[in-house]
């Protein structure tokens, strides 16, 4: 039986790396991407540009909406009602919509950045949130919307309830703790930043549904989605790396299905 997994990686989010010719050589390896808006890192340029590259390699293209402070890269927790979180996806999502639609290309999913991501994976009014303004940003525009989150979390059921298609995420590149959460970035050893531990973790999620917590306890985690991130030290290499391991193991590599016309979320 063909086993399938979809590759993604974060990008948009620096501009060097999109001039360097870093972030093309990483959609050589992946199958999806999640396109900054504005909130934590990119511009009406790096939207751009990143959605171009995508279009031209056939890739899966959604929005990563972060909390507004790019000062932090939109990994420090913000102190914002939930009102105010949904403005603030709505604002982003809108954003890239619009440049994507001028290039013709429809968005097929959503996923957080940063700690709003890990924010709502166990918070299930900032879940709400986020769908609010998904829904405000893309109703009517990109049917079948995917929402991308941490497996084995709650907001995938709070999505799940408001009638939206799910995508369970596991990372190749985050070190994990045994409560099934990423590493904190701030402590030792939360990055994979090796190709050989990162291909080999990306297996092993994808093969068994396990993962190897920081501690050395094996945790259970379904995904259906592995994340590469564009600003990991030698993420082509470990891109690279990952997609070689799992098509040996007999993993074929495709992206979220496409959104399709006339049906929306029934819950929005």
């Amino acid at each position: 039986m063909t086993r399938t997994i979809d590759l993604n990686c974060d990008m948009g989010e620096i501009a060097a790396l999109i001039e360097d010719g870093t972030q093309d050589l990483l959609m050589e390896h992946v199958t999806s991407v999640n396109v900054a808006c504005g909130g934590h890192a990119g511009d009406d340029d790096t939207m751009a540009a990143t959605i171009v590259a995508a279009r031209r390699r056939g890739l899966a293209v959604g929005a990563h909406p972060g909390y507004p402070d790019p000062a932090h890269f939109g990994r420090r927790a913000l102190a914002l009602s939930p009102d105010a979180v949904a403005a603030s996806v709505e604002e982003q999502v809108a954003r890239l919509r619009e440049i994507a639609a001028r290039l013709g290309v429809r968005l097929g999913h959503v996923k957080p950045h940063g700690a709003l991501y890990n924010q709502a994976a166990d918070d299930p009014e900032l879940a709400l949130a986020i769908a609010a303004g998904v829904d405000r940003a893309l109703a009517g525009a990109a049917p079948g919307i995917v929402l991308v989150g941490l497996a084995g979390s709650r907001c995938l059921e709070v999505w799940r309830r408001e009638g939206y298609a799910v995508a369970p995420e596991a990372f190749a590149d985050r070190r994990y703790e045994a409560d099934g959460t990423l590493r904190s970035r701030v402590l030792q050893g939360a990055l994979l930043d090796t190709p050989d531990d990162a291909a080999g973790q990306a297996l092993a999620l994808a093969r068994d549904g396990m993962v190897t917590a920081f501690d050395g306890r094996r945790v259970a985690l379904a995904a259906t989605t592995l994340c590469i991130h564009g600003d990991t030290p030698g993420a082509v290499a470990i891109a690279a790396a990952v997609a070689r391991r799992l098509a040996a193991a007999g993993f074929t590599m495709a992206g979220p299905p496409a959104p399709t016309a006339g049906a929306r979320p029934s819950g929005a």
